[in-house]
């Protein structure tokens, strides 16, 4: 087991079942994560928040004193916050919705094993942990990287999952790059493995499982608000190509972006 990555992470656990509790933090700990168990209720999990910095906080989606929504709500100016893994125990539209479109917070409806929670944390590297709890800088690549992540998280593909990682690089690449969507499996797919090191094959799969997800558990409304009735959401998902461009030609349309390699060739900044 490789301990490097997570040695210096900290994880907060504010959870209602003590015997949960200790099970999650006990895991956690076992993957090199420092641990600490705390009250459930919404102002003293604040309190720690602010006294021991975490970099990730596990909480109820609904405890005393207030909710997940609130204490995130709550964080919201502060320079560093930390990621939040949201328990539920039963669905919760509204608040699904709401976390989901959040860069710093992700769902999970119990029951769910300790393990699961581990492997939701480890999925999130240190690197994009600092670029989904900081605050972005004002330039042209953040503010577009920005826009990508918070689309892929209405959408409703969680942060833990390998496609979500190729799905964005793939989308960035095609609004940067419009000849990329004319070659999916001899460009796009070889770029994005390229920059993370694996195989165009493996690009695909995890991509197609990413938009797997997004169909079985994302919000009807805003995937038909998304892709309108180019594709109905009850026959079926999209192919890999149509899902990413049709989220490069919505995204281009509603931000008026446009291609930063035709910029570049014309000598435009």
């Amino acid at each position: 087991m490789t301990m490097t990555k997570t040695t210096a992470l900290k994880v907060l656990i504010g959870e209602e079942n003590a015997d949960f509790a200790k099970q999650c933090g006990k895991a956690a700990e076992l993957s090199g994560y420092t641990v600490r168990i705390c009250s459930a209720e919404c102002s003293s999990l604040l309190a720690e928040i602010k006294s021991f910095m975490p970099d990730f906080v596990m909480c109820s989606a609904v405890m005393p004193g207030g909710g997940a929504l609130d204490l995130i709500e709550k964080l919201k100016a502060s320079e560093r916050k930390p990621f939040f893994i949201v328990t539920s125990s039963y669905k919760n539209t509204y608040a699904e919705k709401e976390i989901l479109s959040m860069r710093n917070a992700y769902l999970m409806l119990k029951p769910f094993e300790a393990d699961a929670f581990v492997k939701a944390i480890d999925h999130i590297s240190p690197d994009d942990l600092a670029e989904l709890t900081s605050g972005y800088a004002d330039d042209d690549d953040t503010h577009l990287e920005m826009i990508v992540t918070d689309v892929i998280h209405q959408i409703g593909i969680p942060a833990h999952i390998k496609g979500y990682h190729y799905l964005r690089e793939a989308i960035i690449l095609s609004i940067n790059d419009p000849d990329m969507l004319e070659s999916i499996t001899k460009l796009l797919y070889p770029t994005v493995a390229e920059i993370f090191s694996t195989t165009p094959s493996r690009v695909e799969r995890a991509i197609r499982h990413a938009i797997e997800t997004a169909w079985d558990r994302g919000d009807v409304d805003v995937l038909n608000g998304m892709f309108g009735y180019t594709i109905s959401v009850g026959k079926g998902k999209p192919t890999n190509s149509e899902f990413i461009a049709l989220i490069t030609d919505n995204l281009r349309l509603k931000y008026r972006l446009k291609p930063k390699k035709r910029l570049e060739a014309n000598g435009t900044e």
